[in-house]
């Protein structure tokens, strides 16, 4: 449990020897499940049965979620991984895809796995979401999809991304991992593109445990990833393509059936607690944030705001070393970008440069979020940050890099 917000905010932060803001560690995320007696129900009808695979639940949750999506089709597979890796492989292409470096890097792995050759365009400034203008500079004659991810749950510029794979006649998909349950100006994602895929595993807001959906409107890509995740054996042994096992247990499904209840009001929660967090983080030089659209939706499956370190004092990087006394959890998504990965340097190209990725890189910081989290827990992270960035500006605490941190500053003002 946080300490006082007055105690933090009069106290020195605890890399300097004060009281730590949560003696008793704050974890990064903790997963919120279904209620223990429903679940066990379902999983009592799945021992019963025998069937721990294709079986009622899996039907059931493709066709519950994608009666909340409005879409055609839901395919529950593994993984988020397994069914990027299935709908690309499913849609027969070649040559490269599009996609943004500022993501997780299953992005990458779905399209190096099916031997395409991924190409990283920019992210938009404000969203951190692939910008359509430098996906469709990305584009050339080997091109057959953009691939496109909500990051943190912040729905994409399906419009312009839209209109960037139509002019170029190729496909577009989205890396929807973040985001079941985000709204484009009211529309669900999920509905976008020639297919969606989302994920379920434990940090995010609808949980199976692990697994994901792949969401389409398409009838043949549809087809394609059902027989797909079980090897594309259409059930005479005669495989049509080279598939996977990517079949989600009937468990899974149980869990994710029981976690689709109260779904809504999960993401509301995240949402006000966001708007907590942002109302004390925005009072604080060289704290930013990516934007949402205002007639947007956000799951928030992520917090991440951005370090300016010449305005904070001191960079992304030691900010976690300086919460973590204060017995903070922290990650820092998307750093390093996955074109700066050991593995992607010798499989990828990159068009045109990626200033915004690798500025964001730098300054990302994700902060604890999760459905049990108190505005005690939102207040008590805030004023960590508060109080440390203040103790800087007082100079009773120095950035190791504070010499490094002023010689950028002056560079930025001769460049201006």
């Amino acid at each position: 449990m946080a300490t006082s917000t007055s105690n933090i905010l009069s106290g020195p932060p605890a890399i300097l020897g004060g009281w730590p803001a949560f003696p008793e560690g704050l974890p990064f995320v903790r997963p919120t499940l279904p209620p223990e007696e429903a679940l066990l129900d379902r999983i009592r009808t799945v021992l019963s049965t025998g069937m721990l695979t294709n079986g009622r639940f899996v039907r059931e949750l493709e066709e519950r979620a994608a009666d909340y999506l409005g879409v055609r089709h839901c395919i529950a597979v593994a993984s988020c991984t397994s069914g990027l890796m299935l709908v690309l492989r499913a849609s027969e292409l070649s040559g490269d895809v599009v996609l943004p470096s500022f993501t997780f890097a299953a992005t990458a792995h779905a399209v190096a796995w099916n031997s395409l050759r991924p190409v990283f365009a920019d992210v938009d400034e404000s969203t951190l979401t692939l910008s359509a203008q430098a996906a469709a500079a990305a584009v050339g004659v080997r091109t057959s999809a953009i691939l496109a991810t909500h990051t943190f749950g912040t729905p994409c510029d399906v419009e312009g991304l839209a209109a960037a794979a139509r002019a170029n006649g190729i496909k577009l998909f989205f890396d929807a991992a973040h985001a079941f349950g985000s709204r484009r100006a009211g529309t669900p994602v999920g509905r976008f593109g020639d297919a969606e895929v989302f994920s379920l595993s434990p940090t995010k807001v609808l949980v199976a445990a692990e697994g994901g959906l792949i969401a389409t409107n398409d009838d043949l890509l549809a087809e394609r990833c059902r027989i797909g995740r079980d090897y594309a054996n259409p059930g005479d042994y005669d495989c049509r393509f080279v598939g996977l096992n990517a079949r989600m247990s009937e468990v899974h499904a149980a869990i994710a059936l029981g976690s689709l209840e109260g779904l809504n009001d999960r993401i509301e929660l995240r949402n006000r607690l966001v708007a907590l967090y942002q109302q004390v983080l925005g009072e604080v030089p060289g704290v930013s944030f990516p934007t949402v659209a205002a007639a947007d939706r956000s799951t928030y499956k992520d917090f991440t705001v951005l370090i300016d370190p010449d305005l904070f004092g001191m960079d992304a990087a030691e900010l976690v070393k300086a919460l973590a006394a204060e017995g903070i959890q922290t990650r820092r998504y998307y750093s390093p970008p996955v074109h700066a990965m050991q593995a992607y340097q010798s499989l990828a190209v990159t068009k045109g440069g990626l200033p915004v990725t690798e500025r964001a890189s730098a300054r990302v910081l994700t902060l604890p979020l999760w459905g049990a989290m108190t505005e005690d827990h939102i207040g008590g992270v805030s004023s960590a940050v508060a109080r440390i960035q203040r103790s800087i500006e007082r100079g009773q605490l120095r950035s190791p890099n504070a010499e490094k941190i002023r010689r950028s500053a002056e560079e930025d003002s001769h460049r201006g």
